[in-house]
């Protein structure tokens, strides 16, 4: 059997044989140089110690040096326990031998090792550490032999019930003993990615109403580079972005095949092709000044973009099955390997003009010229972007 205790900052383990003597202990860390005790733990002779037990304690048995205090925590090393890292344990949680040992003499520590990829520490004030609530909540828990009896019952009455009528419901047995046995809380670790989220559209926010405070200054061409660093993070969605996509026109000249070339796409997760347009951001480029019939009708910037996005569609959609071939065959480098381009009822984001000194009309006319289209394609100012990045900010500082 093992008892654990805590004396003059060490953290020591006491053996005491059950059905042997214990001096075979000595013979083997002699003749071997290193002895494993319950199949957990793996001592060298440096780890005897003859530190004194707590009173009341039977005199026979063997201790050994399990840990020492270090910044707050007794640090066991990982050769004693077989982990990737040294083990570290709050100095001020109760540790015993059911902290390493669960039911079949299983190493807790090791098991828990095996799917992580950074080292052990529980209770204290380190960022990554178990809170020592959770890692006692993990000790309930943790499969007990009857548990992994019921599991395997239960995997047995899978397979067999369709065949043997008499095969007792082992499954439902399992249910009421894990539900008995309680849950595990999860540790809360999603709250930092969401704070580094917020930071992330923070910058591209700022960076943006920087850019459009000095748009004149930019010609399309720059303007649009600067843009393609942030396409993909303001449309999650999609994994690529390709430039200069090569397409056939067959219906423009009647008695030849003309080339034309899209200048920007995005490819989604699943390998789908969409177009955008992204056009500086000129002032009064949107809606006339003047009304006609007492509607704003839309500028030629506008109707323009808005013409060119449905003409590349109209041909995307024509090539079919040859055209995504030959899209594949000249742009496979420039996606994630192993995904194919697919043209299936490709849609366009046309982004161009601001509309921040809209009058309420005029907000209410550009929205029912971009419902129009919204089967299609998708219309927005440099305003919708930043509120749509004060909308991302916002949900993310909430969460976190």
């Amino acid at each position: 059997m093992i008892e654990i205790f805590k004396k003059n900052k060490r953290l020591l383990l006491k053996y005491t044989p059950r059905y042997s003597d214990e001096n075979w202990i000595d013979e083997k860390l002699k003749e071997h140089g290193e002895i494993t005790i319950i199949r957990i733990f793996d001592f060298l002779p440096e780890h005897l110690t003859d530190a004194l037990e707590p009173t009341g304690w039977e005199s026979s048995g063997k201790t050994f040096i399990l840990g020492t205090v270090l910044d707050g925590y007794y640090q066991i090393d990982l050769e004693i326990l077989g982990l990737q890292y040294d083990l570290l344990l709050d100095k001020d949680m109760n540790i015993t031998d059911k902290t390493f040992v669960a039911a079949g003499r299983v190493s807790i520590f090791r098991k828990i090792d095996r799917l992580v990829k950074e080292q052990i520490v529980v209770g204290g004030s380190r960022e990554n550490a178990i809170p020592v609530d959770d890692f006692e909540n993990l000790l309930r828990v943790f499969p007990t032999k009857t548990t992994l009896d019921h599991y395997a019952s239960s995997r047995i009455t899978g397979i067999l019930k369709d065949y043997l009528g008499t095969i007792t419901d082992a499954q439902k047995k399992l249910e009421d003993h894990l539900k008995r046995q309680g849950s595990i809380k999860a540790v809360p670790k999603i709250d930092a990615l969401y704070k580094y989220e917020a930071e992330k559209y923070i910058y591209i926010r700022d960076r943006l109403i920087d850019m459009l405070k000095d748009s004149d200054s930019y010609s399309e061409d720059n303007w649009q580079k600067l843009m393609l660093e942030f396409l993909l993070l303001l449309f999650p969605k999609y994994v690529a972005i390709l430039e200069n996509v090569h397409i056939k026109d067959y219906y423009s000249k009647r008695d030849t095949i003309s080339d034309r070339y899209i200048d920007l796409t995005l490819i989604d997760a699943n390998g789908n092709i969409d177009i955008i347009e992204i056009k500086k951001p000129f002032s009064n480029c949107l809606l006339s000044n003047s009304k006609y019939r007492d509607n704003y009708t839309p500028r030629k910037e506008l109707s323009g973009s808005v013409m060119q996005a449905e003409k590349y569609l109209f041909h995307l959609n024509k090539w079919g099955a040859e055209g995504e071939k030959r899209i594949n065959e000249k742009r496979s480098k420039d996606i994630p390997q192993g995904m194919k381009i697919k043209v299936t009822n490709p849609k366009a984001i046309i982004v161009l003009g601001r509309d921040n000194d809209f009058e309420e009309n005029q907000l209410f006319d550009f929205e029912i010229i971009k419902r129009k289209y919204a089967n299609i394609m998708d219309i927005m100012t440099y305003d919708d972007l930043l509120r749509r990045l004060e909308n991302i900010i916002t949900r993310f500082k909430a969460t976190s």
